[in-house]
């Protein structure tokens, strides 16, 4: 694995599932995006593509939505590595079970490739305790691993080295509040390089509104509604994951659509928009509190990179941190873009999310230095716990 690697990275998302080729220096060889359906998508697409360019594929990437306390680090696959991922199911269910889909699929189709999970939640371990831990029952958290993962690592670790790259300014001297706004949406504190606050939790469906997905609610809202058989459970489910947010107060899970509708002055798509735009600039307040101020905010992901209006919405937080948006520029945006006015004390960026990028440099990595897949011990011994603990149960 010493020669150049072609690295294809397989992006298994709830409404798309992108394949992409880079080549030893990340440029793209060819890539892939085929619509899903959540998380289901066509497989015939996928063993075309496959059959059209096998011959240069070296090694496969795979970005996975949760590691759990599983996977600290990317992680060569195999059948443990599998169970592993379906064990995680419950708490990302759309993310999960298409990944483990595309795993099989494309492993069958490349058997001898090597392949490596990379995932979301690995750049959220560095988040302080703080941050990361809920205040419920000790018993829960030491029992279950219930605490806060944090998710779309992938991205907000390429935003904010790129923003880095885009500033020339090293990454131990910047503040940065990455803005990760598509289907599904987060943000992240990160400083110094790191991770140290994020909006997402245990799973992916706290923090900001997203397309059909609520963010945060008041538990006590679920546990009335459980109660005394008001709502099922799978009901309950259904709902928080595919028939709220945007879906839920618009209609649509599309942000342009939204957009379009209440410049139309449509209320039920107006509310929407006050209501997302809302959360997401209270988050962004408490992403910089988590660091004591900012330096750089960037937006990325399908929203955050071709809707200028959700943008511009941000401009009465970001001005308390002393940043400002240069109306003109952030209209005319596209591809990665400095869109801060002159004289704002910091910078507004665009830039176009890579997950790909960090999955292809992570796998490369793995593969050339074994040394660094840390995990497989950890794995093995945590599942043997786990299966002793539910044999204690069942007796």
């Amino acid at each position: 694995m010493s020669q150049p690697m072609r690295v294809l990275v397989v992006n298994a998302g709830s409404s798309s599932l992108k394949l992409t080729v880079l080549d030893e220096a990340n440029h793209v060889f060819v890539s892939k995006k085929i619509a899903a359906q959540e998380g289901h998508f066509g497989q015939e697409e996928v063993l075309e593509f496959l059959a059209e360019h096998a011959p240069s594929i070296d090694a496969v990437g795979y970005r996975v939505v949760h590691g759990g306390e599983l996977f600290a680090s990317a992680t060569k696959i195999d059948d443990d590595v599998i169970e592993g991922l379906r064990d995680l199911t419950e708490v990302a269910p759309i993310h999960q079970r298409a990944s483990i889909a595309a795993i099989g699929l494309v492993s069958a189709h490349l058997p001898h490739v090597p392949a490596v999970a990379c995932f979301d939640t690995t750049f959220h371990a560095t988040i302080p305790a703080a941050a990361q831990t809920y205040a419920v029952p000790r018993s829960w958290r030491e029992r279950w691993g219930i605490r806060r993962y944090g998710f779309h690592g992938l991205s907000h670790d390429y935003a904010s080295q790129r923003a880095s790259q885009m500033l020339e300014i090293p990454p131990a001297q910047l503040r940065v509040v990455s803005c990760h706004l598509g289907a599904g949406a987060s943000l992240a504190a990160v400083q110094n390089g790191q991770s140290v606050d994020t909006t997402m939790g245990f799973t992916p469906l706290e923090g900001l509104v997203m397309a059909s997905r609520s963010g945060s609610v008041d538990p006590g809202m679920l546990i009335w509604l459980l109660e005394s058989g008001r709502i099922e459970l799978s009901e309950l489910s259904n709902g928080l994951e595919y028939e709220s947010g945007l879906v839920g107060l618009a209609g649509t899970p599309d942000m342009r659509e939204v957009i379009e509708r209440s410049n139309e002055g449509e209320p039920d798509a107006a509310l929407a928009l006050d209501v997302y735009t809302h959360r997401l600039r209270a988050s962004i307040a408490m992403m910089a509190a988590a660091m004591g101020g900012l330096d750089v905010v960037v937006f990325t992901g399908g929203v955050g990179e071709r809707a200028p209006r959700i943008r511009a919405s941000t401009g009465s937080t970001l001005e308390m941190f002393g940043a400002q948006i240069d109306a003109a520029k952030n209209e005319a945006a596209e591809g990665d873009s400095i869109i801060s006015a002159s004289g704002s004390r910091a910078a507004v960026l665009v830039v176009e999310a890579r997950e790909d990028v960090v999955v292809a440099r992570s796998a490369r990595a793995l593969l050339r230095e074994p040394a660094l897949d840390n995990d497989r011990d950890a794995l093995h011994d945590a599942r043997a716990s786990r299966r002793q603990e539910t044999e204690a149960e069942d007796a």
